[in-house]
This record gives C-alpha cells, sequence and structure tokens, in this order.
C-alpha cells in the first residue's frame, strides 16, 4: 500500500480577503503549479504545529489565528496525500518566498484562473464558499422573502439557499429572481434550492438538490451552472454526491430540529466520521446555530446551514 503523506497547508488571508499562493518549483511533483502554501507533517507532530513551522520556514510569517477548514485525502498515480489544511486570517510578518518560490496574493475570485495540483479542487471550492449558509423559511409574500433575506444578511447569513417548496413554479422563478438581483448587490452567494430544470431557465450560478434529486441524477452536466451542491444524509448519499463531482453537501440531522422532531440526530461524532470519508465541502444541518460554528469547524465541517440563526 502507497504511503500517505500527511501535509499541513493553509488558505492565507490578508485584510483585503485576498488568497495567498505559492508556485510550486518545476523540478518538484506537480512543479509549475499554483498551491496553497504547506509543507509535511513529521511524525508525532500536532498538524498546527507543522503548519506554523513551514509557513514561518517559506514565507517568513508567524500564525496568530488559524482554524480547520478542510482534509482532503486524495490519490496520485505515484504518491497519496492528505491535505490537513487551516484558514489562517490573522498573522505577523510581510509573506514573501522565503525559499526562492514566487508568491502571489490572489482576489478569491480569480482563483479559478490559476492551475493546481488536482488534490487542491476542493480546497478551492471551501476557499470560495461561506462558512454561515442561511436557508430560508417560509414568508407571507415576496416584500417579507426580501424583508427577511436583509434582515438574515445584518446578522451574519453570508450566503443564502433560498428553499420555497410551498410555491408554485411560475412565483418561485419570479421569487428566485428578485433573490439573484439582491444577492448580486451585495456580495452575497446564492443557491437555489428547485428543479434542476427551474435552475437551469433562470441561469442560476448554483442549484442544490434534495437527496432524493440527488439519487435520481444521472450527471452533473445536468445543470448548466457553476455550483451544485445536494442534501446528504447517509454515507452513501455522500458517496453519490462525491462520484458526480458535486461542489459540496449539507449532512443532517446533527443535532435534534423542531422541524423533524422524529428523526434521531446523527450527533458530533457521526457527522465528523463521515465527512473524513469525503474529499468535498460539507455544512453542519440540522439544530444549528451560530454559536455551534466553532464546533462544527472543529468537527471537519465548511460551516453551518441553518434557518432560524439569522431567518426571520
Amino acid at each position: 500500500m502507497t504511503k500517505l503523506i500527511h501535509v499541513a497547508a493553509a488558505v492565507i488571508l490578508n485584510a483585503q480577503g485576498q488568497v495567498l499562493l505559492a508556485r510550486r518549483p518545476v523540478d518538484k511533483h506537480q512543479g509549475g503549479l499554483w498551491e496553497f502554501p504547506g509543507g509535511k507533517v513529521e511524525p508525532n507532530e500536532p498538524v498546527v504545529d507543522a503548519l506554523a513551522r513551514e509557513l514561518d520556514e517559506e514565507l517568513g510569517i508567524q500564525i496568530s489565528a488559524a482554524r480547520p477548514l478542510i482534509q482532503v485525502p486524495h490519490h496520485y498515480p505515484d504518491k497519496s496525500v492528505l491535505l490537513d489544511v487551516y484558514e489562517v486570517d490573522a498573522f505577523e510578518g510581510t509573506p514573501y518566498g522565503r525559499e526562492g518560490q514566487p508568491v502571489e496574493w490572489v482576489e478569491r475570485s480569480a482563483l479559478a484562473d490559476y492551475a493546481f495540483p488536482a488534490a487542491n479542487t476542493p480546497i478551492v471550492a471551501a476557499a470560495l464558499l461561506p462558512s454561515r449558509l442561511m436557508i430560508t423559511g417560509a414568508a407571507a409574500n415576496p416584500v417579507e422573502y426580501l424583508d427577511n433575506l436583509e434582515q438574515g444578511i445584518k446578522r451574519g447569513a453570508e450566503g443564502v439557499m433560498l428553499r420555497a417548496k410551498q410555491l408554485t413554479d411560475s412565483d418561485f422563478l419570479q421569487l428566485a429572481a428578485q433573490f439573484q438581483s439582491a444577492c448580486r448587490d451585495r456580495g452575497v452567494f446564492l443557491t437555489l434550492n428547485s428543479s434542476i430544470e427551474l435552475a437551469n431557465e433562470l441561469k442560476a450560478d448554483a442549484l442544490h438538490l434534495s437527496s432524493a434529486r440527488l439519487l435520481a441524477l444521472e450527471s452533473r452536466d445536468q445543470f448548466s451552472g457553476r455550483w451544485l451542491s445536494a442534501s446528504c444524509h447517509s454515507a452513501e448519499e455522500l458517496a453519490k454526491a462525491e462520484a458526480l463531482g458535486l461542489d459540496y453537501v449539507t449532512l443532517s440531522p446533527v443535532a435534534a430540529t423542531r422541524s423533524h422532531p422524529d428523526t434521531p440526530p446523527m450527533g458530533w461524532n457521526t457527522f465528523q466520521r463521515l465527512v473524513a470519508e469525503v474529499t468535498l465541502p460539507v455544512y453542519a444541518l440540522g439544530g444549528m446555530e451560530e454559536s455551534t460554528l466553532p464546533q462544527a469547524w472543529d468537527a471537519g465541517a465548511q460551516g453551518v446551514a441553518a434557518i432560524s440563526a439569522w431567518w426571520g
């Protein structure tokens, strides 16, 4: 069996929200490609210690604040790696290529323009996705929907999932168009929870599938937009999402919920175990609040998805 090389890596953010990238030397594995800085974790070395050491050696910076972002196991034809990725949003020093490697601050929106090793694909997704995903609840009319959207963003929601199953298709299309405009103006990530047909008709950038729609999906190419995600509740559904190349998922229920009181929650231990088996960002869903975000990060989550935490 090929030895798994444990690597600590960092998505480093500056005050402007830009991400620091480094270019791999041409004579190394995956040489010439861009990467998120980091290096090997030594045997019995804590990951955060390894990351601090590597960023000092490579960039001349000292970490002030970091939190887990994503773990990515990846198998190349000639080697296997486990990328243990942290988000670093506070540091001391001015980063530079201390080993002679080119480094560059990049706008998040430009990350797709850079060539990365294949193992970095989920990291790019995790770097682009929000931590706080608000799911819309019910509202009496479009004005109330938009008011609740505004209030949720003010309370800290960084992304929105428009879910309104009670609406007719025509009403949903009208409301979704209004949400698209409002979220675009505010720079907020928006995904639609709808059928593929409705999302394609709207030329939506992001679509979230129910677990039933995920299981019926044959190819991610059926959706014409950039981001495709799904609701998952089991290892089998997670495996299906990963096999089809989805960009991220929600996994639920982590804790007990008022909306599904008869559904037993999986708890954080099971959540963490299931997340460790996939290589895509996973949101914790079910009983989540702003206060549970640190616990979700520690369990390997991209962040939390919730209705009551921000809606209404």
